[in-house]
């Protein structure tokens, strides 16, 4: 569904996205996971082809995006991070709008509108003013109208950020509904827990994907154990295995201190050793399953390459 090959992009000195080359699947739910500032907006702009790259390309249904835009438009749909909903339109009149701009006629839109209310749950709601939707409503009925024209690809830029968490849960709903559909689906995120629900995740960090795979690649790519560590205090504990120098990035959860390590064991002794020279009890260090948040975190510190 989409091909880029050596894409960048740069602002004056700024260097938003990085000579990548990537491609995303028919039917799949493609993650792109990173911070604010990675180059996620501009990345998924230039697939819509909303910006043109500096260097390199993309094919979306193999139609260059730089090149012929409104052809990839006819199939696709963007919904940016503030979707331009018109809030002082209802529901329905937001949803007729752009089903016009995306020139699908009256009759089509009609027959339509209830399959969009059945899975946005918006039909109670569709003579109320957009301006007066809750954060996750609002979303909801931008996904709808980024739908009216049934788009085979969607491009969801960061669409749950500052949602809540049951709404969160129900957009997600609603995305597997359509990737069941056969709808081909990228969304970028902040949240690394999302990023866990796609069928394959790209981590990007300062404009260039550091790591691509499913989730499980992601986890077991690194080489290395995790393991986790509940000292007497926490605060001494991290200090002193910073200080060691031998444990990379020590990630503090709770009560609680994780890591990577290349020998769960050989670190056990290591750690009683350190911690002990300040004084700070320790139990067994145990082996975790990271999280991608915990390998994300790992690799961007340097330490997936040690």
């Amino acid at each position: 569904m989409i091909r880029a090959r050596n894409v960048s992009k740069s602002f004056g000195d700024t260097h938003a996205v990085r000579d990548l080359s990537f491609s995303v699947n028919e039917g799949e739910i493609f993650g792109i996971v990173g911070p604010d500032g990675a180059g996620k907006s501009t990345l998924l702009r230039m697939v819509a082809g909303i910006l043109p790259p500096n260097k390199g390309s993309i094919e979306v249904g193999g139609v260059d995006a730089a090149s012929d835009p409104f052809t990839i438009k006819e199939n696709l749909a963007y919904m940016p991070q503030r979707f331009g909903l018109y809030e002082d339109l209802t529901v329905e009149e937001n949803i007729h709008f752009f089903g016009r701009v995306f020139g699908v006629s009256r009759r089509e839109i009609a027959e339509r509108e209830k399959g969009l209310y059945e899975f946005s749950r918006l039909g109670p709601f569709k003579d109320r003013l957009a301006g007066k939707l809750s954060g996750g409503m609002k979303q909801k009925l931008g996904l709808a109208c980024s739908l009216v024209h049934r788009p085979k690809l969607i491009l969801l830029d960061e669409p749950t950020n500052g949602v809540d968490p049951v709404s969160r849960r129900e957009f997600w709903k609603i995305l597997y509904g359509l990737l069941a559909e056969g709808v081909t689906i990228v969304v970028s995120t902040a949240y690394l827990d999302e990023a866990e629900r796609c069928n394959r995740v790209a981590l990007m960090y300062e404009g260039r994907f550091i790591v691509t795979g499913t989730p499980g690649e992601i986890k077991s790519g690194t080489g290395r154990t995790l393991v986790e560590i509940r000292p007497s205090d926490v605060w001494k504990a991290e200090e002193a295995l910073k200080e060691s120098g031998e444990f990379g990035f020590v990630i503090r959860e709770g009560r609680a201190l994780r890591f990577f390590v290349d020998d769960a064991k050989r670190a056990d002794r290591r750690i009683r050793t350190v911690l002990s020279r300040k004084g700070i009890r320790a139990g067994a260090a145990e082996t975790k399953v990271p999280t991608l948040e915990n390998c994300f975190m790992e690799i961007i510190s340097g330490g997936g390459n040690r």
